[in-house]
């Protein structure tokens, strides 16, 4: 039923009152149920985003992450929806009635802050005319963004003549980052940032410069991305001596989609992740990421990262770790999520290699203080290999 207008109230009778008054009750009922749905669904998706993310470790680690990033967009456009079927409803109840709004946080102080100052109209009081003094003031903060701008610096070096002998005299020309290029290094950290960082390709970076008027061409742009990985190679190489003196590292990799030129579709290279952080252990040394790029994923390339690397590092069950490993100048520390996840059964026989690292595993407990560990892998080591032998007879 239309809303009506408090004109066309006046002329209803008191029978058609009550079927608007009824009418509106069940209106009100249904976007009420409909409101408290999608909010058990909310709160649903966030639990789920929240569980998920505690299981964001392991093999299935990229897959859990895809499922975050496609709960999150359905989580936020149930907020957006709500927010927008609820707003009209906001306006017209009471302050008492509005629907609960989330905690909003203070803004940030680091962030540059404009004052605006809002004058009364009236000079003077609007009631007996008296003069207006300063009695106190309410402060309120609106969020604003400012538009990114390029800008063009002009670098003007005049040229002096002696007039005496007629030497000319002129300042060399600054330096750039990359040569012969007009990029400066504020717009080249900003390209890397949009394509690393927000995964932001240089063909519609191109498309966004040319709503500003400014002409940069993909290839263009390729070739900065090019320049600026060989001046952040020293930073590079000396990021990776930093991860690699560490006596502990973190290590994993992870599939990444590369084009392959020429054939029309991708293919699987490995981005090889280093991590150095002994924070929980009490150690101030800043922690540090060294990330290594390789085609495929084979055992030589791990090997040829941490030739220099001495002491433990903690990875998954992959089996290139196993040579670096039996070397003994690095020292396993194995990860339980993997051996959780590779503990199956089979009706024939246990995994020989899960086996054997269990075994090695409890080993190397018992020297040391983790001897319920160690007890708890012998355990289930019991336990898998009666169950494989249970099966193997049947």
């Amino acid at each position: 039923m239309d809303a009506a207008t408090p004109r066309d109230l006046d002329q209803l009778d008191s029978e058609a009152l009550k079927a608007l008054v009824l009418a509106l009750r069940e209106q009100v009922f249904s976007h009420r149920k409909q409101i408290a749905s999608r909010d058990v669904e909310i709160e649903h998706l966030k639990l789920l985003i929240a569980k998920l993310r505690r299981q964001q470790f392991g093999r299935s680690s990229e897959k859990r992450e895809h499922q975050i990033e496609q709960l999150e967009l359905r989580l936020e456009e149930l907020e957006a929806r709500r927010t927008k079927e609820t707003a009209a409803v906001e306006e017209s109840a009471p302050p008492s009635t509005a629907a609960a709004r989330p905690v909003r946080h203070p803004l940030p102080d680091h962030l540059p802050r404009e004052v605006r100052k809002v004058l009364p109209k009236q000079e003077a009081c609007p009631d007996c005319g008296g003069k207006l003094k300063h009695l106190g003031e309410d402060v309120s903060e609106i969020l604003e963004y400012v538009p990114a701008s390029l800008k063009v610096i002009q670098y003007v070096r005049p040229k002096l003549a002696c007039a005496g002998c007629e030497r000319i005299v002129q300042a060399a020309a600054p330096s750039r980052p990359i040569e012969r290029s007009i990029a400066g290094p504020g717009l080249l950290a900003h390209v890397l940032t949009s394509k690393y960082c927000d995964h932001l390709p240089l063909y519609r970076q191109s498309q966004i410069y040319a709503r500003a008027g400014v002409g940069l061409e993909r290839s263009t742009l390729a070739e900065w991305v090019g320049g600026s990985g060989r001046l952040l190679a020293p930073l590079v190489e000396a990021l990776r001596r930093h991860v690699m003196a560490a006596g502990k590292l973190h290590a994993d990799d992870t599939p990444v989609p590369v084009l392959a030129p020429g054939l029309g579709k991708t293919k699987t290279g490995r981005l090889w992740t280093y991590v150095r952080d002994d924070r929980p252990a009490g150690d101030s040394t800043p922690a540090a990421v060294w990330f290594a790029y390789s085609p495929d994923r084979k055992g030589e390339h791990p090997r040829s990262h941490l030739s220099n690397f001495t002491g433990t590092l903690q990875a998954d069950g992959y089996a290139g770790f196993d040579q670096i490993y039996q070397a003994g100048r690095i020292q396993e520390a194995a990860c339980w999520a993997q051996y959780g996840e590779s503990f199956t059964i089979s009706r024939r026989r246990i995994n020989p290699r899960l086996r054997l690292k269990l075994w090695n595993a409890s080993q190397r407990c018992i020297p040391s203080r983790k001897k319920s560990e160690g007890a708890r892998l012998r355990s289930g080591l019991k336990f898998a290999t009666s169950a494989a032998d249970r099966c193997w007879t049947r």
